[in-house]
């Protein structure tokens, strides 16, 4: 795996905006924080476009994708936000300048889709809150900088019913659960063999997180990983169909596997959002009272 350098003081960032609309206020937000922190902050040309649901055409957004990739000065690439549309453009990417000259490129939910293809390609990346967020300074700011300028950062989570209590090591891989789904089967899927896979998910019905995870389950993705982290799953619409909500679901799904799995992870579309580093080893602890889960990087 290929870690981009951690940043430092002057160090040139762009925002770009590869997938929803973005309002103005929370760009600038984000500007004035990493501007704070002594980063040297650019906005792609095309981040506050608007084209529908998406920040731009696919062309406008493909061009900021791909000039803040092949920029040399840019040590990390921020997403404004997530939404919808990286999918209609992530095969249009040229990732290759990475393999020289590596940086973070920092964002979840829809971002996943590039997280995942920059898995593919062995870089590593951060799952982390976006610009609304940041600009608020949610829970989850402090750890991300941290994460970004070189420190260690330890994760925690509550004890969970559904736990399922071990210790492994081993790379950390995934990130939106409906995006890990569509990209299943097309070369921007992950490589799930000996790995720990993370999912979380927004707004969706029971019925859709179970027909999900019964894919991994059916496409052996349960027997092939080291240990499952269930962050969190919001805004879901319960069904008396399906016992113990999301989490339910997932435990059913996962419990013929001998894995750690660890649920209510503070990570997804929630204020307490912590930071991930795809592509690092981490040591995860599902013990009895708490979960732990420690970036090895």
């Amino acid at each position: 795996m290929i870690y981009p350098d951690f940043l430092k003081q002057s160090d040139k960032v762009v925002i770009l905006s590869p997938s929803g609309s973005i309002e103005a206020k929370w760009v600038e937000g984000l500007t004035n924080v990493l501007t704070s922190y002594g980063l040297d902050v650019g906005v792609a040309h095309h981040a506050l476009c608007k084209k529908g649901r998406f920040a731009g055409t696919d062309e406008e957004r493909i061009t900021d994708l791909q000039e803040a990739i092949n920029n040399e000065e840019v040590k990390a690439i921020f997403c404004s936000r997530g939404g919808y549309g990286l999918a209609r453009i992530i095969d249009k990417i040229d990732f290759s300048p990475l393999m020289k000259n590596p940086k973070w490129v920092v964002g979840f939910s829809d971002i996943t889709a590039l997280h995942n293809a920059l898995n593919g390609v062995g870089v590593a990346s951060i799952h982390s809150i976006m610009a609304k967020h940041i600009t608020l300074e949610a829970d989850g700011l402090e750890n991300l900088i941290n994460m970004l300028f070189g420190k260690s950062v330890q994760l925690e989570a509550t004890a969970n019913e559904y736990n399922k209590q071990g210790v492994v090591e081993g790379e950390l891989v995934g990130g939106n659960l409906s995006v890990l789904y569509g990209l299943r089967g097309t070369p921007f899927d992950l490589d799930y063999r000996g790995k720990i896979l993370f999912i979380e998910d927004l707004s969706e019905r029971l019925y859709h997180i179970d027909r999900m995870v019964q894919n991994l389950r059916l496409g052996g993705v349960f027997g092939k990983i080291k240990a499952l982290v269930v962050g969190q799953f919001t805004d879901i619409d319960d069904d008396d169909s399906f016992c113990g909500g999301a989490y339910g679901v997932i435990a059913e799904a996962v419990k013929d596997y001998d894995i750690p799995v660890c649920f209510n992870f503070p990570a997804g579309h929630v204020d307490f959002n912590q930071p991930l580093m795809l592509g690092a080893n981490y040591k995860l602890e599902v013990l009895n009272n708490k979960s732990i889960l420690k970036c090895l990087k």
